[in-house]
C-alpha cells in the first residue's frame, strides 16, 4: 500500500476510541468510510494504541493487484462518412448521397421541412 492511501485511512479513523482492536477499527470504518474496510481487514488481530501504528502496519500489508485496464472494443461497421472520415478536405461535402433510402428520397424530406417551416411562420404571424 502506498503512503498516501495509508494516511487517508488514518484520517478516516480519527475519532475512534483507542486502544482499539482490529474489529473495532473495522466497525468504526463502516460508519465513516466503508471503502477502507477491505484495507483494514488485512491487519493482524491485535490491539492498537495509536493510529500511527495502524498506518505503519498498513504500509506492510500487500495490496491486491490492480485490475487490468479494459481495452476498447473493436469498432463495428464503417466510420461515419465512410472513406472520407480520414480525408481532411473531402470533395463530396454537402452533396446528396446516391444511397438515400428509396422510400424517403431527399426531395421529400426537403418538401416536408419547407411545409413545416411555412406552417410555423404562419402561426407566428
Amino acid at each position: 500500500m502506498n503512503t498516501q492511501r495509508a494516511a487517508e485511512i488514518q484520517v478516516a479513523l480519527e475519532g475512534v476510541p483507542l486502544p482499539a482492536s482490529r474489529d473495532a477499527l473495522i466497525a468504526y470504518a463502516r460508519g465513516q468510510d466503508p471503502s477502507i474496510v477491505a484495507d483494514l481487514e488485512g491487519l493482524p488481530d491485535e490491539e492498537f494504541d495509536r493510529l500511527d501504528a495502524v498506518g505503519e502496519l498498513l504500509m506492510l500489508v500487500p495490496t491486491a493487484p490492480a485490475e487490468a485496464p479494459r481495452l476498447p472494443r473493436p469498432e463495428s461497421g464503417r466510420p461515419p462518412g465512410g472513406e472520407d472520415y480520414l480525408t481532411p478536405f473531402p470533395a463530396d461535402t454537402g452533396r446528396v448521397r446516391h444511397d438515400a433510402p428509396p422510400g424517403n428520397p431527399p426531395q421529400k424530406a426537403i418538401e416536408r421541412a419547407s411545409k413545416l417551416q411555412k406552417a410555423q411562420k404562419a402561426e407566428q404571424s
